[in-house]
């Protein structure tokens, strides 16, 4: 039997816990449902810290709990905080950054990502803030990534640009490139995919429903040639995040939607 180049570089797949609900989330605690992800055959299951019921849930003690469950499951984790890596006024939050590296170290997540923040149009790039920058992400042994979020502050192709083309290469820095949030801050996905795939380390996958205030997260339809395009322009040999909810039905249960989830977004 022939092993096509597509099975050979199939790419890892996460599960992002919101897929699960978060009010699942928020009741049941991440442990419930990083065993959904590992049945479903994600790879990688991302922690929320939006979602944790209670402060305690970040804890060193209990991360550390979680992080040994998940690769329990044969699964590995991704940590996610929504902290800005730079404040609103473009400053770099060092305190946010640490907060966040120590965080993913007690999970032992192998990626840990961060909003981008900043301003409207841009994020400090002088010297000595980069420098700052490249060393708290020293300390860090997991792989330190800043997403698009869906405002224009923290989401524009510019601002990633501009921080992307002040750093060295080895900077240590990398992006997640959600395909969705683009809409939000009104920015072209493919235009990003192009300017930006040499950052890209992981990538959330959502398609987009709605317009304006309405927009909401959705699964890919099936032969959407855009959203395939879209990740023909991005790396294959990063990891997928599904980041849009499943839909269990009468004749779907959750766990099946799930698994036919993870088996579309590794063969998009």
């Amino acid at each position: 039997m022939t092993v096509s180049s597509s099975e050979v570089q199939r790419a890892a797949v996460v599960i992002v816990a919101s897929a699960f609900g978060a009010d699942a989330i928020r009741r049941d605690g991440h442990a419930v449902w990083a065993q959904a992800a590992a049945r479903a055959g994600a790879d990688g299951f991302e922690v929320r810290r939006e979602l944790f019921a209670d402060e305690t849930d970040a804890q060193p003690e209990a991360l550390a709990q979680l992080g040994a469950h998940i690769r329990a499951q044969g699964a590995w984790a991704v940590y996610s905080t929504p902290a800005t890596l730079f404040r609103d006024d473009g400053a770099l939050d060092s305190d946010a950054l640490r907060l966040a590296i120590d965080e993913a170290a007690a999970l032992g997540a192998r990626i840990v990502k961060l909003q981008l923040g900043g301003t409207e149009s841009a994020v400090a790039t002088d010297a000595v803030t980069l420098d700052r920058l490249m060393s708290g992400i020293s300390t860090s042994k997991a792989r330190v990534v800043v997403e698009n979020g869906q405002l224009k502050a923290g989401g524009t192709i510019g601002a990633f640009e501009a921080l992307f083309g002040a750093l060295p290469e080895a900077s240590g820095l990398a992006m997640t490139f959600d395909t969705g949030n683009w809409h939000w801050a009104e920015q072209d996905p493919l235009d990003a995919a192009k300017r930006l795939s040499r950052h890209v380390a992981y990538v959330h996958c959502k398609a987009v429903m709605g317009e304006g205030a309405r927009r909401f997260a959705a699964a890919p339809a099936n032969g959407d040639a855009r959203f395939a395009t879209l990740l023909s322009q991005l790396p294959n040999d990063v990891p997928r995040g599904i980041e849009y909810p499943f839909i269990p039905g009468v004749d779907v249960s959750l766990d099946a939607d799930a698994a036919r989830q993870v088996a579309r977004i590794a063969a998009f």
